[in-house]
């Protein structure tokens, strides 16, 4: 009996640690998550042709820009450490009868210092044949750390930029109208991809800025989206506190209940008095 309730004690404790994981995992808010299921936010209606003019945009939101064959289109999203963003991207081309070749276009994101960061799954360069309609692209990175050596090209919390443009198209289509669509979305990794430290500030670069012509001061506005919804998390916090704290619970009720075997097993056993 005193092994069941051992053995009881130590499910109920672990299943009230899980539980609270489970609670701080449902309470986490999602950058990409949206009003409605199925519909996706407006986004901006434009993109910019470098990486001081990028247009901002958010997760979840769908940026659309009409723009000509050859333009480099530029748009910029933050992305917070513990997230996996997924950019996707669709130019809808000319007519067929207007082409004159089939066509190359490629998908490149950027990080706050302007590395180019890789692709670990998607089709980052697609090309179109002549009678195509359209072209999709889509890029999936690595997920974001909250820090990292400086020797390292890991992504680190901040604004990233995604930048697309045809590489490959006759001369004679150059200056053709397209029409282009672009989105980021993110998920949460958890604490699995968690790691200690903590970048000092989001890689969020700024423009200074004179505020009014003959002011005596100027101001900073950044250059992207400002932060995410719900702040900069910094990597002060993850679930990966909570497991670490429930496999230590269980180490020690494991341990209280080897205990209490072998307590058992070396106590005398009980003789009865001679008559």
């Amino acid at each position: 009996m005193r092994t069941v309730r051992i053995l009881t004690a130590a499910a109920l404790a672990a299943g009230g640690v899980l539980g609270t994981a489970g609670a701080a995992a449902a309470d986490t808010p999602s950058a990409s998550a949206s009003a409605s299921p199925g519909v996706k936010a407006s986004g901006p209606s434009e993109a910019g042709t470098a990486f001081r003019t990028a247009t901002p945009v958010r997760p979840g939101q769908r940026a659309t820009a009409d723009a000509s064959t050859g333009d480099y289109l530029y748009w910029v999203v933050p992305l917070d450490s513990g997230q996996r963003a997924t950019v996707k991207a669709t130019v809808k081309l000319p007519p067929a009868a207007n082409r004159h070749g089939a066509s190359t276009w490629q998908l490149d994101v950027y990080d706050g210092l302007r590395r180019r960061q890789a692709c670990t799954y998607g089709t980052q360069q697609a090309a179109a044949a002549r009678e195509a309609a359209s072209v999709e692209l889509s890029c999936t990175l690595r997920t974001v750390r909250p820090g990292a050596e400086p020797w390292a090209n890991d992504p680190l919390p901040g604004s990233y930029y995604v930048r697309l443009t045809v590489v490959g198209v006759a001369e004679e289509d150059l200056g053709l109208p397209v029409h282009a669509e672009v989105e980021a979305a993110t998920r949460d990794t958890g604490g699995a991809f968690a790691v200690d430290g903590a970048l000092a500030a989001p890689l969020v670069p700024g423009i200074g800025r004179t505020a009014q012509a003959g002011a005596a001061s100027s101001a900073k506005k950044p250059a992207a989206v400002g932060e995410p919804a719900d702040g900069w998390s910094g990597g002060r916090w993850s679930d990966r506190w909570v497991w670490t704290a429930a496999g230590g619970l269980l180490g020690a009720l494991a341990g209280i209940f080897g205990y209490s075997l072998t307590r058992g097993r070396g106590r005398p056993s009980r003789v009865p008095p001679q008559a």
